[in-house]
């Protein structure tokens, strides 16, 4: 068992951290979410609270710039648990040798934890566990603390799709664990209110990233999670990660939902397009596929096959 003078965990949900701005962000993503793991490490630093990554540090699992690596070394230079997410892995549901966040474990920048192998430790003079469910690996039914002297607070980590109201995509229906006091899942990017079976209350505290340009986006307050915990129980709440307002970090929306008619029309569509153009091209593939129905099947395909090769080169 670690003897530690935590007070309690952090979670942070879902950094999603890559090279370049996704989607319709218009700031400097990979700088902008790097900054906010660095306040959240310091911020678990000086509040005594060991941080936890739920999941999904990266967005894409392999051939992430080397700076964005290098930066994350020098980040995580003090004891961070975690679990991998969906977009942390490639087509199989496991970490491999050639997925990014690899490195990270295999140079001790990061501990994944399971049910096996859980982190133990004292936290405000209480005994807490704290285990975890990575990206399909399955949630117990269950679960046996190590022999122990006392009756420990047990934290399971999870990256699912969790049915919680608000949640429609979920699969999972919150259940009791028995032996569970707390499950905090991550995979689900908004804050939703916390679901209680039985002894075991479940928790979705959102990511600390915004990443697409909708209403449930705008109205999402990037936080983690702090859990403070007592000799007899814990304390949940959540702490305001510094963010910029919506509207600074995402370009609006310039693209009508009404298709433009005729080629004149359509060339104007991209002139504006390209001059409020995105990284990814996703204000191009949006007006693309409104607009292209008008135009001969091939012509369409060349068009489209053609705004795929200069936006899978600008990636690169």
């Amino acid at each position: 068992m670690v003897n530690s003078a935590y007070a309690g965990m952090l979670f942070i949900g879902d950094p999603h951290l890559e090279g370049r701005p996704p989607g319709f962000r218009r700031d400097d993503y990979p700088n902008a979410i790097l900054d906010k793991l660095a306040w959240c490490l310091d911020y678990a630093d000086n509040h005594r609270l060991l941080p936890a990554i739920l999941g999904d540090l990266f967005d894409k699992p392999r051939d992430n710039p080397n700076w964005v690596l290098a930066r994350l070394l020098t980040m995580l230079d003090r004891e961070v648990i975690g679990l991998y997410g969906n977009h942390d892995v490639h087509y199989i549901p496991q970490l491999t040798d050639d997925d990014s966040l690899s490195l990270l474990v295999k140079s001790d920048r990061l501990r994944l934890v399971t049910g096996e192998a859980p982190w133990r430790g004292i936290m405000a003079g209480r005994e807490v566990i704290v285990a975890g469910s990575s990206y399909r690996q399955e949630l117990p039914f269950r679960y046996e603390a190590p022999c122990s002297s006392s009756a420990p607070l047990v934290v399971w980590m999870a990256h699912h799709d969790i049915l919680i109201p608000g949640y429609d995509e979920g699969r999972i229906e919150p259940r009791e664990i028995s032996g569970v006091d707390v499950v905090v899942n991550g995979h689900i990017h908004r804050r939703l209110d916390d679901i209680v079976v039985g002894q075991t209350r479940w928790v979705t505290p959102g990511n600390i990233s915004r990443r697409v340009r909708s209403d449930a986006t705008r109205s999402h307050v990037p936080s983690v999670l702090r859990l403070d915990v007592s000799p007899d129980g814990y304390e949940g709440s959540y702490v305001e990660v510094p963010h910029r307002p919506f509207d600074e970090v995402f370009h609006e929306g310039v693209v009508d939902a009404t298709p433009v008619e005729g080629a004149s029309a359509f060339v104007s569509g991209l002139a504006e397009l390209q001059a409020r153009r995105t990284s990814s091209g996703a204000g191009l593939m949006e007006f693309l596929e409104q607009n292209l129905a008008q135009f001969e099947p091939d012509v369409s395909t060349e068009i489209r096959n053609l705004a795929q090769e200069v936006t899978s080169n600008g990636s690169k």
